[in-house]
């Protein structure tokens, strides 16, 4: 099963998302193309409700703990609950450039 699909039913069974976004944005980095090494996440979740951000990230880092381990060299968390969800615009989820390696300029 592809790193993403892993991820993405990790997640699903975890925290029962009513949005949930698995983005691969290896090709945005210097890495071979094909890689899952860089991922962005959209989560949300009525399980975040009382948990702080550093809390919710880490229950995210622990339901992806062997994919961490085994690949993933960076993952972008948006840990939110459905009222946080129905307050922002996608734009909020936007990923900065990369600016390291070849893709520096």
């Amino acid at each position: 099963m592809p790193l993403h699909d892993e991820i993405s039913h990790k997640l699903k069974t975890a925290f029962a998302p009513s949005h949930l976004e698995v983005i691969n944005e290896s090709h945005q980095h210097s890495v071979a193309p094909g890689s899952e090494t860089h991922f962005k996440v959209v989560v949300v979740s009525e399980k975040f409700i009382g948990l702080s951000l550093v809390q919710r990230h880490r229950t995210v880092y622990e339901t992806l703990k062997s994919e961490i381990a085994s690949g993933v060299h960076a993952l972008a968390i948006h840990a939110i609950t459905e009222e946080e969800f129905s307050k922002k615009q996608k734009e909020n989820f936007k990923s900065p450039p990369c600016l390291g390696g070849s893709k520096k300029d």
